[in-house]
């Protein structure tokens, strides 16, 4: 049975939804970014061996409709037989892809896959979905899976005993690393720049104005100057008389990313060196309405498949929905402040829905590079009350 191996992983800069540095740039255009720079980065491999172009995304509407997937790749310049599709499990679509090379290489069904993500909540479209009866949380239905994410923050909060003092010191933690993070260059290392060019925005007031051209190299989101005290003024946005707060949410976002997955024969051969074997892949579900807790049943499965324990990873990168949902699955696992999310997490880094997979592996394995550690799990919470995880070994 091949082996699946990463062999490069890359990602734009993360922008705040609506206001943010990435607010004019198409979502189709923005996925075509990190899949244009995988390939420049890896001139030996032909692109036309890659098998498929697989892009995550969790809305499939507007500028990701229309299989943004396939769009991507003809934009960033795959030849037109290179096919591509669109993935959705909502946070965890790009983690699926990833899982879907995965498999397809253990299965032999080919050798080079690219595996992406990309969400621009700025530029989303789309009418609301119409409730299914059944599914919306009124009397006799089954379950709500459209509950929104931040009630079941709270729901998550309420059943543990997670205090508001216990979010908001994980979001300082994950305030402060990613500051220091980015002001020391950690991230340099796995962001693609992306050229915003002049373009005519429109004001809430109805004003045209020209906003001029910029080249974007940094996450909008961490935000030096955070402390203890800011985060306890910020009222609750989801309950009144709740915990879950701005400051200890993700925010909303846009971003794109891409991982280059290939079979280790395929790699050698190229003589391209592997950064991570994939170990094992696995997923879990359980209440939609505690959704944030859908990590746990995850980790142990993929726990399982691999016949390892939480003691064997040395590093964790949770994606940090909430930090009403961080708090307990730390408990659960038993792991330290220093293994779980080392340079910050989405509280400050955001998370843009369809690109987290791919975002949260590019930065597993800079993380596992630059604490010259060994194996590294990626985790998540997923909307509709599931869980996904990967657990891989980083081999150079």
């Amino acid at each position: 049975m091949a082996e699946a191996v990463i062999v490069d992983a890359v990602r734009t800069p993360i922008g705040r939804a609506g206001k943010g540095s990435l607010r004019s740039v198409r979502a189709d255009d923005l996925a075509a970014i990190p899949l244009r720079a995988i390939l420049a980065r890896n001139p030996q491999l032909d692109p036309a061996d890659v098998v498929d172009v697989m892009m995550g995304a969790a809305n499939g509407s507007g500028e990701q409709g229309y299989n943004v997937g396939r769009n991507a790749s003809l934009l960033a310049g795959l030849p037109i037989s290179v096919p591509g599709c669109t993935v959705n499990r909502f946070c965890a679509s790009s983690l699926q892809t990833l899982r879907m090379a995965f498999h397809a290489i253990r299965a032999g069904e080919g050798d080079v896959y690219i595996a992406a993500g990309v969400e621009a909540v700025s530029r989303a479209e789309g009418a609301p979905v119409p409730f299914h009866p059944q599914l919306d949380g009124s009397p006799g239905s089954l379950v709500n899976v459209y509950i929104p994410m931040g009630l079941t923050a709270e729901n998550v909060a309420d059943r543990e005993g997670i205090t508001r003092e216990q979010q908001d010191r994980w979001a300082l933690l994950s305030q402060t690393r990613a500051v220091a993070a980015q002001a020391d260059g950690h991230f340099d290392r796995e962001i693609v720049a992306v050229e915003v060019p002049e373009h005519v925005e429109t004001t809430p007031e109805g004003e045209e104005v020209t906003v001029a051209a910029a080249t974007v190299t940094k996450d909008d989101g961490p935000r030096p100057g955070t402390t203890a005290e800011k985060l306890a003024a910020l009222k609750p946005v989801f309950r009144a008389d709740g915990t879950v707060t701005a400051g200890n949410a993700c925010p909303l976002n846009d971003g794109a990313a891409a991982v280059l997955v290939m079979s280790e024969e395929k790699a050698n051969a190229l003589g391209l060196k592997p950064r991570a074997r994939i170990i094992a892949s696995a997923i879990g579900a359980l209440e939609p309405e505690y959704m944030g807790l859908g990590p746990i049943p995850a980790v142990r499965n993929v726990l399982k498949q691999a016949g390892m324990s939480i003691g064997d990873v040395d590093v964790i990168e949770l994606n940090e929905a909430f930090a009403a949902q961080v708090v307990p699955c730390q408990a659960e696992w038993g792991v330290s402040d220093e293994q779980l999310n080392p340079f910050g997490g989405a509280i400050a880094l955001g998370h843009p829905f369809g690109m987290t997979g791919a975002r949260i592996m590019t930065t597993l394995l800079n993380d596992l590079e630059t604490l010259d550690k060994t194996i590294g799990l990626e985790t998540m919470c997923v909307a509709g009350g599931m869980g996904q995880a990967m657990l891989v070994e980083r081999l150079n």
